[in-house]
């Protein structure tokens, strides 16, 4: 018999200890079961879970035990991502280094990891700064290097002078570093790249095979990718400049390309550096844009700034001398470094052509059966119309003057119709020290090439001491030395970007433990892709992009034999908390834990007044906020292990909210979930009490308990599907409490009853298992089962049981409930309208009324309406 005191902490450490010593979890290659390989996303090892990992963690345990108990070979691994600047700066802070710091963390995160249950094959754990790992990450980069995919060039890069490294756009924040906060500057240095630009068609295109992804996400990487079709057109310069003769420019709307009034390049343009040499206000301005930002969602916010350079172009089709001008806004690593400006149809254009008193001319106007309106002095007219002041493309519309006009500049040898890609190659390049160091040796003669098969790994060297400003590898000039072909060499002292190791991760989980190859093609296409892969919204475009990039750079190596890596992605979203703060008189804020502050609610559950806890300061409520260190909301996930268990954690974030939505973490909702275990917990132990069951005779139940049975299985059906098929959780979880309550309320009078009982409490255990499985492990043992529930099939509904006999029918007066009846299942509608009627309270309000009408739902009510 079951304890009657529910004991969580006692409970799950066994449960934990016997998964453990049987190794419940670990798989391998089975080809009599259909394989289920589910992942989510590998946490950096920061020193502590944090509640949005417990929330990603515990969906994918939940689709793993219950894919598992529909008798799937089940992959489930973790691993870390490793590697990163906040190692670095976290080891200069504690004085130690990056390895010890990572290490410590990883032993603390693995054991929070086991406390919540979670069934992962510990056998395959990945640690990316690990030279097993990276090791393989190097070796592909040279073979990338041999086909032709990775280039070395200078590029202008996003500097950081504070944590002395690149810094991506996103990683910009109104013009500085993400994490020093100091001012970002321009730089100009050598940066490895690999050809992500060769496959940005198939990447495109693939998007089609994603069916299983939200569609959000797939937009988002179309944006991203941003294929345009577009004509590439070549202005002459009406001078030679140096050695610059003409301008190559791109542009999606040729249609308005009669109205160009200016030219503009960017400010590390050849042209631009000629136009400086002997004009110092130039010059000035060139510096003043190497050090602006160039985040792409700056563009259209930034002011306008820009110089002439002096030397005019000649338009193509017209003769016509344009000047050009130095902008801001135009960036030398997209296209050209040139843009053709029409500042009578595009915004920008005329924004720096209002500024600068250039030109503005109209070539487009509204489409006749449009209601637009185009003033030029106002701002530019950017929608597609029909060409006027355009010579002899007058009257075209879009689609007319796009083809003309680029047939025409073709003909002339002055343009050439392209598709091109707002996706930029992939620059892999950091200067961090801790990074997986970068394969290749830099030779005497200025060549570079890929370090040798045979002398792989480049290890990073872990016992180095931190200065917090350079890289150890970079200071130590004696790292850095090598041969190559009996000659003197020096290793790059760059270090991989960490989307490196995490691009490739889920493939090297197939086959963890191979030694002598990056993959074993056997295993990996055994797993692989990956069913369910789970995830924050993000990691939408970044990550997931150059995880698909990689993986069919995988493929083209013969490493894998699948077009993409995840089949069905499933984004969570945050979890938000209270948060708590004060402000000093000059605005700083100050912020509590919501473990430091009591507060009083009103009627309807909202904060109306917060104070600290260990003095009474009143503290102003923020509400509900994204879980941040930088707002001291976040809860710890162990504080509430210990006080309710890993079960109650799993079920309130399962419960609280569908996994996509953001989830608002309540304690009282925690202590909701606690109780309904009890609750769960009582049902048991009060039906082993209740006696020993018979086998069930399912022919011999009574209606009432016909009903009940009727009830289990709904519930097993409905399961099923929101945990298979819909992937809401939430509503799975409120049907098994809503069939608790029947239960709680059939009585265990009879042998039948207690049969009843018996299928009924098995059927909640295993229905509940993927998302509580300590305590469905230990009430399915005082069952007196002697295998293990996680060996157990999961329940599946007896249709039989569905089929209703009778149904009850809601029967409204003029809208307004006046009596139930129960009619057999079969009954017609004309015979539930009679029985309706003759309902002793339906007479009482329908007498003296003339009855006007009588509408009957199925199966559900009657609605007689009469006056």
């Amino acid at each position: 018999m079951a304890d009657n005191q529910y004991n969580p902490r006692e409970i799950e450490h066994a449960v934990q200890q016997s998964w453990e010593r049987h190794n419940t979890f670990k798989v391998s290659e089975d080809d009599s079961k259909e394989k289920f390989y589910c992942l989510s996303m590998f946490p950096y090892p920061s020193g502590r879970l944090h509640m949005g990992h417990v929330r990603n963690y515990t969906i994918g345990d939940v689709i793993s035990r219950f894919q598992r108990m529909q008798g799937k070979n089940v992959l489930q691994p973790m691993g870390w991502d490793a590697f990163g600047l906040p190692a670095e700066n976290a080891a200069i802070n504690n004085n130690t280094a990056p390895a010890n710091w990572t290490y410590s963390n990883i032993d603390y995160m693995k054991n929070q990891l086991k406390s919540l249950g979670f069934g992962y094959d510990w056998d395959r754990e990945v640690t990316t700064c690990k030279s097993d790992y990276y090791r393989w990450e190097q070796w592909f980069f040279t073979r990338l290097y041999e086909k032709g995919l990775v280039y070395k060039k200078n590029a202008t890069v996003n500097w950081d002078p504070v944590d002395q490294t690149v810094l991506a756009n996103e990683q910009v924040i109104d013009g500085r570093g993400w994490r020093s906060g100091a001012v970002v500057e321009q730089k100009e240095i050598p940066q490895w790249f690999i050809k992500i630009t060769d496959y940005a068609e198939e990447l495109l295109n693939d998007l089609e095979q994603l069916e299983e992804w939200p569609e959000q996400v797939r937009a988002m990487q179309a944006n991203w990718i941003g294929r345009s079709e577009g004509v590439e057109i070549t202005f002459d310069l009406a001078a030679q400049v140096a050695d610059v003769a003409s301008l190559t420019v791109y542009t999606t709307r040729p249609d308005t390309f009669m109205g160009v009034t200016y030219v503009a390049v960017a400010a590390q343009h050849p042209l631009a550096e000629a136009a400086a040499k002997n004009n110092p206000d130039i010059a000035a301005f060139i510096d003043e844009c190497k050090n602006t930002k160039v985040a792409e969602a700056d563009m259209a916010t930034m002011e306008k700034k820009g110089i002439a350079t002096g030397f005019n172009a000649i338009h193509p089709l017209t003769g016509e001398e344009v000047p050009v001008w130095i902008a801001n806004f135009v960036l030398m690593d997209y296209g050209s470094g040139a843009v053709m400006a029409v500042p009578g149809h595009d915004q920008r254009d005329w924004e720096f052509a209002t500024r600068y008193s250039l030109p503005i001319k109209q070539v487009i106007a509204p489409a006749a059966d449009s209601d637009a309106e185009c003033d030029l002095s106002t701002s530019a007219f950017t929608e597609k119309g029909s060409l006027i002041n355009s010579g002899e493309f007058d009257g075209k519309d879009f689609e007319d003057a796009f083809n003309a006009i680029a047939d025409k500049l073709v003909s002339l040898g002055r343009g050439e119709r392209k598709v091109n890609y707002r996706l930029r190659d992939w620059g892999v390049s950091r200067q961090r020290y801790w990074g997986s160091p970068i394969p290749m040796l830099n030779l005497e003669n200025g060549e570079s090439v890929p370090v040798p098969a045979d002398q792989l790994p480049v290890v990073l060297p872990e016992d180095v001491e931190m200065n917090g400003v350079t890289s150890p590898i970079k200071a130590d000039p004696e790292w850095a030395k090598t041969t190559y072909n009996g000659e003197a060499a020096l290793r790059e002292t760059d270090t991989f970007d960490t989307f490196m190791e995490s691009s490739w991760y889920y493939a090297r989980y197939s086959c963890a433990n191979t030694d002598d190859a990056m993959l074993d093609p056997a295993k990996a296409n055994y797993w692989l892709p990956v069913d369910q892969y789970i995830g924050g919204i993000e990691h939408a475009i970044l990550h997931l992009l150059y995880s698909r990039f990689y993986h069919k750079l995988l493929r083209d190596e013969g490493l894998v034999n699948s077009d993409e890596p995840y089949k069905r992605l499933l984004c969570q979203g945050m979890v938000l908390a209270d948060s708590y703060y004060s402000e000093d008189e000059a605005g700083k804020k100050t912020w509590y834990s919501p473990t430091e502050v009591s507060t009083e609610k009103d009627d309807k559950g909202r904060i109306t007044k917060a104070w600290l806890t260990k003095d009474g300061t009143p503290v102003i409520h923020g509400g509900m906020t994204k879980m941040s260190k930088s707002k001291n909301n976040g809860i710890d996930p162990q504080q509430v292990i210990d006080q309710y268990g890993a079960d109650t954690v799993r079920l309130f974030t399962m419960f609280a909210a569908p996994p996509e939505q953001t989830l608002e973490w309540v304690d009282s909702g925690v202590e909701g979930a606690n109780r309904f275990l009890r609750r769960v917990w009582k049902l048991v132990t009060d039906h082993l009490a209740a006696g020993t069951p018979v086998a069930l005779d399912v022919a011999s139940l009574s209606k009432p308990q016909q009903a009940l049975r009727r009830e289990v299985h709904k519930t097993i059906e409905k399961v099923t599907d929101d945990l298979g098929r819909r992937q809401t959780f939430n509503t799975a979880i409120a049907a098994i409490m809503e069939l608790l309550n029947h239960l709680q309320k059939a009585p265990q009078e009879n042998e039948q009853d207690i049969a009843l009982m018996r299928e009924a409490v098995e059927s909640v255990l295993l229905i509940l298992n993927p998302i509580t499985p300590h305590i469905c492990h230990h009430l399915w043992e005082q069952l007196g089962h002697t295998g293990s529930i996680e060996e157990a099939a999961w329940p599946v509904a007896d249709k039989a049981a569905l089929v209703e006999d009778e149904k009850l029918i809601i029967v409204q007066v003029n809208g307004k409930v006046r009596a139930k009846l129960t009619v057999s299942a079969s009954a017609s509608k004309e015979e539930i309208e009679e029985a309706a009627k003759t309902q002793p309270n339906v007479q009482q309000f329908t007498e003296g009324k003339t009855i006007r009408k009588v509408i009957v739902v199925p199966g559900k009510l009657v609605n007689i309406v009469a006056n």
